[in-house]
């Protein structure tokens, strides 16, 4: 028995021709991703083998870690966070506000305000209100308060006042870009409607200025937060300075820096997830659909691989 094969159609005769053959896609190589993924594998290997190798007590941070020092060292550089950026929102609004007024005046002042503390170091800053005594030797409130200065400026409010005032100055800038963020169409409609000035601020303007002041109010929390250690130098027991007394007395003064260092990064990351789902809280209003948190994203991938595992049963 013979078969007759069509030789132009690739089969026997009366089948349809064939089909054209499959593409074998090939992925591109990218050799460049891996030789740098390699070589920063490399550099991170050294880094970590050079620091076993030095002359470091490893064993000296878990030992202190949670201390007692150390904790209240954190706790009054979370206080001091706190209320810092209170006094810089609280301020950062009025002085937005003050500098958006048609008011020359006031619009000078809050101009002048944001320019010198924006343009002095917080260093600086901190270290000119722990001596103003020499300025002014007394503080007089009339009735209510009058004491000397070096026992009214104490370590704690020097740190407030130099950290918080100095926040002020940015966060106006961040509230004016917010503020300025709004269509002005929606203060006309609101004034149309009988609305005030203030209410049209609080009802209309802010709670649509708060989706582009948020992100970078996150990053001015975080910021703060790192720069508390700057008022070791007024003498204030907060956590690095704490680390570092810490440090003296117990002869692992690098020790203690790891230290500070490792809690520093332990609250900023806590932090940043915070910031994270503010961000998206407010987000809501100019996103139609919001992008899934990492939990979200953690359960997806479980679920998609147990109906993998399923389908494969």
């Amino acid at each position: 028995m013979t078969v007759d094969i069509d030789k132009t159609a690739g089969g026997p005769a009366g089948t349809p021709p064939a089909g054209p053959e499959a593409i074998k896609a090939i992925p591109v190589r990218h050799y460049g991703r891996y030789i740098s993924a390699v070589i920063a594998l490399a550099l991170l290997a050294a880094v970590v083998y050079a620091f076993s190798q030095g002359k470091i007590n490893w064993g000296a941070i878990p030992d202190y870690f949670f201390d007692d020092r150390i904790l209240s060292g954190m706790g009054k550089t979370l206080l001091l966070t706190v209320l810092a950026m209170l006094i810089g929102v609280v301020g950062g609004i009025l002085l937005a506000v003050m500098r958006l007024s048609k008011n020359p005046v006031t619009s000078s002042i809050a101009w002048f305000y944001i320019w010198f503390f924006r343009g002095t170091p917080v260093l600086v800053q901190l270290v000119v209100w722990f001596n103003l005594g020499l300025v002014f030797e007394y503080i007089n409130l009339g009735p209510f308060y009058r004491d000397e200065w070096s026992d009214f400026m104490t370590p704690f409010l020097t740190a407030l006042l130099g950290l918080g005032l100095n926040e002020a100055a940015y966060m106006a800038e961040i509230c004016r870009a917010g503020l300025l963020a709004v269509d002005e169409g929606q203060t006309e409609a609101a004034h149309a409607l009988g609305m005030s000035h203030a209410k049209t601020l609080r009802r209309i303007v802010v709670p649509q200025a708060m989706r582009v002041i948020v992100p970078p109010t996150g990053n001015e929390v975080i910021n703060m937060l790192k720069t508390t250690s700057l008022v070791s130098v007024v003498q204030y027991s907060e956590l690095f300075r704490v680390a570092q007394d810490i440090g003296q007395t117990s002869g692992a003064p690098a020790e203690m820096l790891f230290l500070a260092a490792a809690w520093y990064l332990l609250l900023t990351s806590v932090f940043s997830v915070g910031q994270y789902y503010l961000e998206r809280y407010y987000a809501r209003g100019a996103s139609r659909q919001l992008p899934p948190t990492p939990w979200q994203k953690v359960k997806a991938n479980l679920f998609s691989l147990s109906s993998r595992k399923g389908a494969a049963a």
